[in-house]
């Protein structure tokens, strides 16, 4: 009985596509849509780095230019009133209102200083959602795909002791497909939720200082202007 056992084992197919075609079709939904949330995850993650590697080489670059010496002016108007680079478009902010707080007669425009700083604000927030884009979803796959998993691996244990039960026989080739079918649901759904709590982490402590970096160079910009104003 045992020879037998092992005979049988041994010719069931043990490995990933093998265990997946034997699953359940709710089991096959689970690893499905795990899969798709882990190559998702990965996208967002492979972006994202590369997005805030580009916005800490800008930021670099345009502080070098903002603090050369050369005149404001000259430097927005090169870079002009819609930049690309995220830097740029909290600098541009500032410039465009300081220009629209002027009157014809090269007056100020009362409460000049609160709209300069409210217009920085506003592009550093625009700036935020850009960088902050997809974390969302990183969250939402580290706290659930362990739970998606768990649901495929319930689901396939039920539904190898119901094949258990209907064959009435506990040997190894009847019980151990179905718990490894179950349990593989569990690895797919640990394997989309590591990366994306970890990648979460660092992408969001990384935001958190690069947009540290916009609002230190806005007040410190917003000081410039206001000495301006005094004088």
């Amino acid at each position: 009985m045992e020879t037998e056992t092992l005979a049988l084992a041994q010719e069931i197919d043990f490995s990933m596509w093998g265990l997946f075609a034997r699953a359940t079709l709710t089991v096959k939904l689970v690893m499905v849509a795990l899969i798709v949330a882990s190559f998702w995850s990965w996208s967002i993650i492979v972006y994202n780095l590369i997005a805030y590697r580009g916005a800490r080489r800008e930021a670099k670059r345009f502080d070098r230019d903002f603090w050369s010496g050369e005149p404001l002016d000259e430097l927005f108007e090169q870079m002009g009133p819609e930049p690309k680079g995220r830097s740029q478009k909290v600098f541009a902010a500032g410039m465009l209102e300081w220009r629209r707080s002027h009157r014809e007669d090269g007056g100020l425009i009362p409460g000049a200083q609160a709209r300069i700083d409210r217009s920085m604000n506003v592009a550093i927030a625009a700036v935020s959602d850009d960088m902050q884009r997809g974390l969302s979803v990183l969250a939402t796959v580290g706290s659930t795909a362990p739970f998606v998993g768990l649901f495929g691996t319930v689901w396939g244990i039920m539904n190898a002791f119901i094949e258990i039960a209907e064959q009435q026989n506990t040997s190894l080739a009847v019980v151990a497909p179905g718990i490894a079918e179950a349990l593989m649901a569990t690895g797919l759904g640990l394997l989309a939720a590591i990366p994306a709590v970890i990648f979460y982490n660092k992408l969001s402590a990384d935001a958190d200082r690069i947009l540290s970096g916009y609002e230190s160079f806005a007040d410190e910009f917003a000081t410039i202007l206001s000495r301006q104003l005094d004088s």
